[in-house]
Parts: structure tokens; sequence; C-alpha cells
């Protein structure tokens, strides 16, 4: 028997312990920083320009759905084989998503400049790099929330049913899960009210419990025979949806990043979102430009580099593909570094 070498096994564990270090930091410095990423949340909501945005997207994404749901309940040739997938394969979605970010983030570093509050911003305790990861996970915070609502599409786009027990289940792993439930929003309503950081920690502490014994509950429960807390079916494979969201969050992480780069270079808000739009569009247009009838022949650079096309025929059919997660996290990561080395620039200036 042929015996194997455990050095790349060690290396790998020691990759990862690494890797888990860091995020622990980061998470910490995140921590400290937590005042000014409810600031930067809070202030989408003071701002017409995010109504404004919010409105657009939510307003697109319901007409593209009615459209899809027609569809879907039509008689003869018409029909949706990725119902989901359609919804977000139209190019009038492409148009309003490759202006979320340029909207969005124009005024986290221009609109400080040009106050002049980026300056005394820069005075606080706060390293540079938790200064911009704050921004960005603020952004990003909102980002999220603007997708919240189209997931009231999914039940219709998925067929989804759900039955619910006669009595409720009284076996460990369904407890367990109702009590992690419980204790899931009684953290997140700790963490929502403006109390000291005692009991902010206590807060996340009940949060993090509650979300493993309900990942624990479902997970366990999820294979057992007997009763359960909510039978859920769905005529369409559901998985699709969830890469397909995943793969639109991870998305536009990528293209927030390019937003806060050039926010962070310009004074103007209105110069940063059309800058922003103009690096952005490739990553936009290329698989639209290469698809059409007698465009130009990309080759594999449309299929890498095209976000489009990665929904349409990766995430949007189920498929966990590693090459486009790999760009999204490579251009994100790296447009944050050169925002941090900007900030830091700034400050020795």
């Amino acid at each position: 028997m042929q015996q194997l070498d455990p050095l790349p096994f060690i290396l790998a564990a020691v990759v990862l312990l690494a890797l888990f270090g860091l995020l622990l930091w980061m998470a910490w410095g995140l921590f400290e920083a937590r005042s000014l990423i409810r600031r930067e949340f809070i202030a989408y909501f003071t701002s017409p320009i995010a109504y404004v945005v919010m409105v657009i997207f939510l307003g697109v994404t319901g007409i593209l759905f009615a459209g899809v749901l027609e569809n879907l309940t039509a008689t003869g040739p018409r029909g949706v084989e990725w119902p989901v997938r359609a919804l977000f394969a139209d190019q009038r979605f492409w148009v309003v998503f490759a202006a979320l970010a340029p909207l969005l983030t124009m005024r986290l570093f221009a609109e400080e400049r040009a106050s002049g509050t980026l300056e005394l911003l820069m005075t606080s305790p706060l390293r540079d790099w938790q200064l911009v990861l704050a921004k960005f996970v603020g952004c990003l915070a909102f980002y999220t929330v603007l997708w919240l609502p189209t997931l009231l599409y999914m039940p219709a786009l998925l067929g989804v049913k759900a039955v619910f027990p006669d009595s409720l289940p009284t076996d460990p792993t369904s407890l367990g899960m109702l009590i992690g439930l419980a204790m899931t929003l009684t953290g997140l309503l700790v963490m929502l009210f403006q109390v000291g950081t005692a009991f902010r920690l206590i807060g996340l502490l009940i949060l993090a419990v509650g979300v493993g014994l309900s990942l624990w509950g479902g997970f366990v429960h999820f294979g057992a025979k007997g009763p359960h807390l909510v039978e859920v079916t769905s005529v369409v494979d559901p998985f699709p949806a969830l890469s397909l969201y995943l793969g639109m969050f991870a998305s536009g992480a990528m293209f927030l990043s390019i937003g806060i780069l050039v926010s962070s270079m310009v004074r103007d808000q209105l110069v940063s979102a059309v800058v922003a739009l103009a690096i952005g569009l490739p990553f936009i247009m290329a698989g639209f430009i290469g698809t059409q009838p007698g465009g130009s022949n990309l080759g594999p650079w449309v299929q890498y580099l095209s976000v489009p096309v990665h929904m349409d025929q990766l995430f949007g059919r189920g498929i966990l593909d590693s090459r486009p997660l790999v760009l999204y996290a490579s251009v994100t990561a790296f447009c944050l570094l050169m925002t941090v080395r900007g900030v830091e620039a700034r400050r020795w200036s």
C-alpha cells in the first residue's frame, strides 16, 4: 500500500489556519469600526438617491417577474425552462444592475472629500483598512437589503409549497431548531438597540449560538423520518436560485469595490459614478457584444470576464464554478487594497 506524503496536507492546514486567523483579525477590526458601519448603512436611508435606486431596481425586476410568470402560465409553445435564470437574463435588468454600484458608492469618499470631513474621519483611532472595509461592508449591507424583496418572487417561480404538521414535533432536533431561531431573533434585537459594549457582546454570543443551533437542528432533522416543523417542496430545483443569488452577491461585491476605489480618487460624486460605470461596463457588455448576431467573437475571454454569461450559463443552471468566484474575489481584494493604499498616501501627504 502506497504511503501518502503528509506534507501537502500540513501545508493546506497551515494555509487554512492562517486564513482563519486573518478572518478573525478582520472581524475584530470591523467590530471596532461598528459605529462607522452603522453610520454608512443608515446614511443610505436618509439619501434620496438610494430610494430612487431601490424604486428603479425593484420596478424593473417586478416587470421582468410578471413577464416570466406569464410565460410560466401560458399555454402552447411558450414557456421557460429555467424561470429564475430567465428573470435575470433580460438586458434591461443588466442595464439597471450596471448602474447600481456607481450610484451606491459615489458618495462614500467623494462626498467626504468635498465636504472636508474625510480629514476629520482620518483622525479617528481607526486604521486605514478599517475605514475602507467599514465603508465597504456598510455599502454591501445596503446592496444585500436591496435584493431581499426579490426573494418574494421565488415561491411563485419555483412552485414552492409549505405543509405544516397537525401537532408540533417534540424531538430534540426540532426543539433545538426552535430554540435556535428564538435565540437568533433575540440576538438580532439586542444588536439593533443602542446598548453598551457588554450587552452587544452578549447579543453577538446569543446570535452565534442561535444560528448554530438552528443550522444543527435543520441539518440533522433534514433527512430524518417523521413529522418536521414544516414540509417544503418545490416543483423546480431550488439550487439554481441559491447559486444565482450567490453569484449576484459576489459580483455585486466586485462592482462595489470598483466604485469605492474610484470614489476615493475623485472629489465630485457625478465624476465618480461615471468613471465607475465606465470601468464596470466591460464586465457587463462583453457577453452581449459577443452573443449578438454578427457580433465580434471574443472567445474564452467573454466567458471569463462577462458577468451576465456567468449568471446565464453557470450560476443560473446551478453550477458553482470557482473561476468566476476567483475573478470576483481577486478584483474585490485588489480594489480594496488599492483604496487602502490611496487613503494611506493621503494621510501622509
